[in-house]
């Protein structure tokens, strides 16, 4: 990713200094995206701060509204992409695509959850998406230039069958990454 988009996804997530308020706000960040996830954009802010350790104070200390939580959950699950996608970028090259594509699974749900809630025309959400594309097609790019990905699949093509793919219910996560297994052995290459 570059250094110009990881600082500006740094500004839209604010993280405290001082190692105890850090840990609070990651605190905090984590069970808004499992209760957005899970109970929608509505989910309530006491339960957050509770599931988080934290009390309602500490919650609103660092986002003043609803919205100031819902855009640093997005952006840091953007953050954490890039940040998956400098991980991976060492592995073989199908399976270093492969395991970013298991953590955009995650990103992709969260997405789902919030996505109304989101400003798409903010210069914000259009620099974290160019982060998002920038850190994953490199990734893509190698494994078609190793002969692992087809040639007539587009980065944008791959993510969008992705996200379709976890909209669907699922019986267990087991089977969503049976699902997702299926769907990337035809982008592979045999």
């Amino acid at each position: 990713m570059s250094e110009q988009n990881r600082a500006a996804l740094q500004v839209d997530v604010r993280r405290p200094q001082r190692a105890d308020a850090r840990r609070n706000f990651d605190a905090l960040l984590g069970a808004a995206r499992d209760a957005f996830a899970t109970k929608g954009v509505g989910a309530s802010l006491e339960d957050i701060a509770r599931q988080a350790g934290v009390g309602i104070g500490t919650l609103y200390r660092n986002f003043p509204t609803r919205q100031d939580l819902l855009n640093a959950v997005y952006f840091g699950e953007i953050e954490e992409l890039c940040v998956a996608a400098d991980e991976a970028a060492g592995l073989p090259p199908w399976e270093a695509l492969t395991t970013w594509l298991q953590r955009f699974v995650g990103y992709a749900a969260t997405k789902r959850a919030i996505w109304e809630s989101l400003n798409r025309d903010s210069d914000s959400f259009k620099t974290a998406r160019a982060a998002m594309y920038g850190a994953g097609t490199p990734l893509f790019e190698r494994a078609q230039a190793a002969g692992e990905a087809r040639k007539d699949v587009s980065f944008d093509d791959l993510l969008r069958m992705v996200s379709g793919l976890t909209a669907a219910g699922f019986v267990d996560q087991a089977q969503r990454d049976r699902v997702l297994a299926i769907a990337l052995d035809g982008v592979r290459t045999h």
